[in-house]
């Protein structure tokens, strides 16, 4: 009988065997029931192989399921293929790189999100049992799918395992991933860390200069930060866009004129009038500007935060170089040579950090975003002009804080450098009709001593609202002003000899009230404009600046008396104090920051934002209170704010297994302590800052921490190191 069996088995990969077995059964049915049970045998083994199964009493062979899996991805069976795959795996284990990597594109191709969703789950598996066997190309296909399937979550915790792998991603599949990532909002957050993750997991592995070059083909992708950083603009994310500018400057990126305008909105967001002002330096020294549309953001950018920071000289001054500029669309020869300079932090830090741009240098393929514009510069037949709304900020601004002075020079600026704009008739005419008769007549005033010539139209309106508002004095010292000026006027030159009474008869019957097309724009501005916004902003910019240079005592006491004067802090504020704190490990006074960030959302005094409690988690993590990371976490889901859990975990497994290195570096010499860790290392995160348990009864191995009821209250749970991973292991 084994004799049969053998034989059968050999010729199981004949093609006609099968009918052969049929024939002999037919042909020897009366030989006896030996001979029919040896054709019967036959003709099930030959049967059973025709589609590559195997025998129902025979465990499958190794080379029998790879054949199967290549088969079935070959024709586009994906469901044999991974039946097959299952099966091999539970067999003979994970198989070789070629056939595990083969199925993952195999899903990553198709459209359904069910086999997308299997391919994640296969990767995910795979991952934690020998990451060595993925392949990065292979992944960055199914990145791609799946971020294609706007499921940016999955998508960024492959490209995540890429660079775990301590490979570099492929910076135009990156590209593309990072485009169909960015058209959600969390899907912005995620490529924001992931492409910060990027850079700084390439920078820690450099040890010198010509390693660098490692990250060229991330640094010369200027668009894929470019798309970041407008996106970090888009959703109001401060701390991102800053962390993302400083790593471009480290990782050397030449930037293009997009990198400029979208930068000039981050200074914007965040309110860093210095560098822009660096940079309108840099920009001057080019004679022409070919890309006019990119350079509007700037100037808007920067004349918005002229008027947030009730700087009306400055603001002034910069609507009269706009009016003075003649843009050309070529460059001069000298110009190809110079690199314009963007600054983050304080040119007068030496921390602070540069990005070069190229002026010539223009990604045509990335359009701007104009939604986010302030409205403050308009183009007009290839030149850069100020808007009506611009002029009436200008306007607002100078009357309100009573800075006349620098409004009536603004329009003999104009008068006599005869530069295409506003005239000073219009001012005078807009002051006139919103009421403010004072400093309509200071203008004029002004422009007298300055002998600028003024229509009587717009002397006719100010006498008719004097006499309008009982005002008998004001009246009176305008006729006489007229009288005096009258004969230079050419709508007195048919009456040299008149009085009084026949200017007053004008103004009532022959010269017509004198409208302003400014109106309508003072009216709007003026219902928005709030006079304590400038006082928030140059705290927060003296803040911002002292966070900058470590100097956190400074930047205290500056919040101290913000307080003080009842100047009502923003989000910005506490951004700036939490990245101060945060640079320099002092997570202690985080947590006391924390309780006062947690009181003024709870009073709504500010918004609920994502940056920062992102940002306190990762705080609270690496000073070891737990703790907290619950309460901000907890807050978060009930806000329904997304939680990056990967990142969490990951942070958090990096940061003990740091905590425990040093532990065990000092394990030969002495007995180690919690507090005597804070003497070896200050750096390190104390995990005993919160110990609910007893010294005697803690193990060298785990962090148990008291954790504060969420709501405030007290409470006797204790949560573990190995708690808090497996809260975050839910992805």
């Amino acid at each position: 009988m084994r004799i049969l069996l053998l034989a059968c088995r050999h010729c199981c990969r004949l093609p006609f065997f099968s009918r052969a077995a049929g024939a002999a059964f037919t042909a020897n049915c009366g030989g006896g029931p030996w001979r029919r049970h040896r054709v019967l045998a036959a003709q099930c083994l030959s049967m059973s192989t025709t589609a590559g199964s195997i025998l129902p009493w025979e465990a499958p062979s190794r080379e029998t399921l790879l054949r199967t899996i290549d088969v079935a991805l070959k024709d586009g069976n994906v469901d044999q293929a991974l039946r097959a795959f299952g099966n091999y795996k539970s067999l003979h284990g994970l198989p070789e790189p070629r056939v595990l990597n083969g199925v993952i594109v195999s899903l990553s191709y198709t459209s359904s999100r069910r086999w997308l969703q299997r391919a994640y789950d296969l990767v995910l598996s795979v991952y934690q049992c020998n990451s060595n066997l993925l392949n990065s190309s292979s992944l960055m296909r199914l990145a791609l799918a799946l971020a294609r399937d706007q499921t940016p979550v999955p998508a960024s915790a492959v490209l995540r395992i890429i660079l775990e792998s301590g490979k570099l991603p492929d910076a135009d599949m990156l590209s593309m991933v990072f485009l169909h990532m960015l058209k959600s909002q969390v899907g912005s957050y995620l490529a924001a860390d992931v492409l910060a993750e990027t850079c700084e997991c390439f920078l820690d592995q450099i040890s010198y200069r010509r390693q660098l070059k490692k990250l060229d083909p991330i640094k010369n992708n200027v668009t894929l930060f470019n798309m970041i950083l407008e996106s970090c603009v888009n959703f109001k994310c401060i701390i991102r866009a800053q962390k993302i500018m400083e790593l471009m400057s480290l990782v050397g990126v030449v930037a293009d004129v997009n990198t400029m305008a979208v930068a000039s909105r981050v200074c914007q967001m965040v309110g860093q009038r210095d560098e822009l002002m660096t940079m309108k330096g840099s920009i001057n020294s080019f004679s022409s500007l070919p890309f006019s549309q990119q350079y509007l953001h700037f100037y808007d950018s920067l004349l918005s935060l002229q008027f947030s920071g009730n700087d009306m000289d400055a603001a002034a001054d910069l609507i009269i170089d706009l009016y003075r500029q003649q843009k050309s669309c070529t460059f001069s020869d000298n110009d190809v040579q110079k690199q314009g300079v963007i600054q983050i932090g304080s040119g007068n830090l030496k921390s602070g950090y540069r990005i070069m741009f190229d002026p010539t240098k223009l990604d045509k393929g990335f359009v701007l975003d104009t939604k986010y514009q302030s409205g403050l510069v308009v183009p007009i037949s290839g030149n850069l002009v100020p808007s009506e709304k611009a002029v009436a900020k200008l306007i607002i601004g100078c009357v309100k804080a009573k800075k006349l002075g620098a409004l009536s020079s603004f329009c003999i600026t104009l008068h006599k450098e005869e530069l295409k704009g506003i005239s000073a008739s219009d001012v005078i005419n807009a002051c006139i009709q919103m009421g403010w008769l004072h400093a309509a007549h200071d203008i004029l005033d002004s422009l007298e001593s300055a002998e600028i010539p003024v229509g009587v139209g717009t002397y006719m309106s100010l006498l008719r609202e004097y006499e309008n508002e009982h005002k008998p004095e004001e009246f009176n010292s305008l006729l006489q002003q007229i009288q005096k000026i009258a004969s230079t006027m050419e709508e007195f030159h048919t009456s040299p000899s008149f009085t009084i009474k026949d200017i007053a008869k004008i103004v009532k019957d022959e010269i017509p009230q004198t409208k302003s097309s400014l109106l309508s724009s003072l009216v709007e501005e003026t219902e928005h404009y709030n006079p304590g916004d400038h006082l928030t902003f140059e705290f927060n910019n003296s803040i911002l600046f002292f966070c900058k240079a470590n100097m956190m005592e400074d930047a205290l006491s500056t919040y101290k008396r913000m307080r003080e004067q009842n100047i009502r802090p923003n989000l910005h504020t506490f951004c700036h104090i939490l990245c101060g704190y945060s640079s320099l490990s002092m997570y202690r006074e985080i947590t006391i920051l924390w309780g006062e960030i947690k009181r003024r959302l709870e009073y709504r005094e500010i918004s609920v934002d994502r940056d920062l409690l992102d940002c306190l988690v990762l705080d609270f993590l690496k000073g070891g209170y737990f703790s907290r990371v619950m309460e901000v976490i907890s807050y978060m889901s009930t806000h329904n704010i997304y939680c990056d859990k990967w990142k969490y975990r990951q942070d958090h497994v990096g940061t003990a297994r740091l905590f425990l290195e040093y532990k065990d570096a000092v394990v030969d010499f002495q007995p180690l302590s919690y507090s005597m860790l804070g003497h070896f290392k200050p750096a390190l995160p104390d995990y005993s800052q919160e110990l609910a348990l007893p010294a005697e009864k803690q193990s060298s191995r785990s962090f148990a921490v008291s954790v504060g009821d969420v709501q405030g209250g007290k409470s006797s749970e204790v949560f573990t190191v190995s708690s808090v991973v497996e809260c975050l292991t839910t992805y």
